[in-house]
């Protein structure tokens, strides 16, 4: 087992937004709360709350959005404190971050002293954080988080350290839901089961957290020996001046590497991203791969890029002349499943020539639509680069006052002034009460009347009336005319408009 010190730091992705530990505040993704402050929980704030019941617990939550990147970036600043005592520094991910333990405690004067000397350099460097060391990754970050401030756990004890805690710490809530009617409660009793019926009862991911539950490596050591050299590079010349470029760049890397793996039924379990700039410095990071995309890897680039640019602009930066990628540590691939008689899947040639077009046009230059909550078809739609994540901030439901299928055919940019007449010739109208003065019965679009054969609605929809200026109170209508045609009408304010055409 390899000995690994781990440094962690509570509540980084709010640390990452400027709220500290003394104030009560939360980031949420999607109306849950992703992560909270220490003042927060204190007041029964959690993780994975509902935001409005976070606010119930706490009125005065100060409430963020996440920001991925400006995690990565913030996070930067950690790992230069500790690379300054030792190089190889692994960011698994921002807000955890690891270094082998055995020759730099040989060269501090043993593990405890390591471990006091990276938190306390941390701390100076502007940040809280806990430090731990243990026989590998997952039992280290337990230790970071364990006491006040971590400890250290011998060599040959993590067994032993873990088996207290419970099963939620695996972060398979799943499993650990399933265990737990089986009335296996800690780590402990479920390190105690035969690897053999775990593997064939829970299936390969359930073997993989018993290997963790025992304080074992995550999966067999399977070291690929006289592999040829896989490492990616770029070389810009003249030397680029702007992240965009090196980024664009590192992500077509990732693509080839990843191809270059996959060709030789590897895996890339952790990989370093190396950036030479034009003054001679190279700067650079291990990062965890396990399952990063090219995008993913793309990212790291730019917080690694970011953090240095901020911190020390005015003494090395002076272009990029060269970005690599190499492969730290090489595993066999366990394997994937493939489309059916050889063939490779359509969307990865989708996405390769998506690529292309990309690298011409510009990041936005070709987008996919993606279907979001809402009630206005407008408002269902937002458009997303190729290759990017969704935002994390995407409106979620219920919807009450939202149009059921089937979905409109043609949503115009702006909606379309029209007039919607009753028999007698007056507008129809919408009360308060959502109550429709007179039966639709003509429909007056570009000055045309057309009759009205049926009609639906209305469905009423009020919207942010705790906010003055930007309250919005609408009723919508379907309706079909005497030329087949099927329109989705609204109202607001005496004014009615089409929203869509159904076709």
């Amino acid at each position: 087992m390899t000995r690994v010190l781990v440094v962690w730091c509570p509540d980084w992705p709010v640390t990452a937004v400027g709220v500290d530990a003394a104030t009560a505040g939360a980031v949420v993704v999607q109306g849950r709360v992703a992560a909270c402050s220490a003042a927060a929980r204190a007041q029964g704030v959690r993780r994975g709350q509902r935001l409005r019941d976070a606010q119930r617990r706490c009125p005065d939550l100060v409430v963020r959005e996440r920001e991925p990147d400006a995690e990565g970036r913030l996070f930067e600043e950690v790992v230069e404190a500790v690379a300054e005592l030792t190089p190889r520094v692994e960011v698994v991910r921002p807000g955890l971050c690891a270094i082998p333990a055995r020759g730099p405690a040989r060269f501090y004067g043993g593990e405890e002293a390591l471990r006091v000397l990276v938190q306390d350099t941390v701390v100076e460097a502007g940040h809280d954080c806990g430090s731990g060391i243990a026989d590998g990754l997952f039992a280290a970050e337990l230790a970071a988080r364990a006491g006040d401030g971590g400890v250290v756990v011998p060599d040959g004890g993590a067994a032993a350290f873990l088996a207290p805690y419970p099963l939620s710490v695996l972060d398979r809530p799943e499993l650990a839901d399933l265990l737990r009617r089986l009335g296996i409660r800690t780590l402990g009793d479920f390190a105690a089961l035969p690897s053999g019926h775990v593997a064939g009862r829970f299936g390969p991911d359930g073997a993989l957290a018993h290997r963790l539950a025992r304080g074992e490596e995550p999966r067999p050591l399977a070291p690929v020996r006289g592999a040829a050299d896989l490492s990616v590079r770029g070389d810009f010349d003249p030397p680029a001046e702007q992240a965009e470029r090196v980024v664009f760049a590192a992500k077509r890397l990732a693509g080839e590497l990843h191809e270059g793996l996959a060709a030789g039924g590897l895996a890339c379990v952790r990989l370093e991203v190396a950036v030479g700039f034009a003054d001679g410095h190279v700067l650079r990071r291990l990062w965890r791969h396990v399952g990063l995309s090219a995008l993913a890897v793309a990212e790291r680039v730019r917080w690694q890029l970011s953090a240095w640019q901020g911190a020390k602009a005015e003494d090395i930066w002076g272009g990029v002349t060269w970005v690599e990628l190499a492969p730290d540590q090489i595993v066999p691939d366990e394997g994937r499943q493939e489309s059916l008689w050889g063939r490779t899947a359509v969307t990865d040639r989708i996405t390769r020539a998506a690529d292309r077009i990309q690298a011409l046009l510009g990041h936005r230059g070709i987008t996919r639509p993606l279907l979001v909550g809402g009630r206005a078809p407008d408002e269902r739609v937002v458009r997303v680069p190729i290759g990017d994540l969704p935002p994390s901030n995407l409106p979620e439901g219920p919807w009450p006052g939202h149009i059921t299928g089937p979905a409109p055919a043609i949503v115009p940019r702006s909606p379309s002034a029209t007039e919607l007449l009753d028999a007698s010739g007056e507008p129809v109208v919408v009360s308060a009460r959502c109550e429709v003065s007179a039966p639709p019965s003509t429909l007056i679009l570009h000055g045309h009347p057309t009759a009205v054969t049926a009609w639906t609605g209305p469905w009423p929809a009020d919207e942010r009336w705790w906010d003055p200026n930007n309250a919005r109170r609408r009723a919508r209508f379907q309706i079909t005319t005497e030329d087949s045609a099927a329109y989705l009408l609204a109202v607001e304010r005496g004014q009615w408009h089409i929203e869509a055409v159904y076709d």
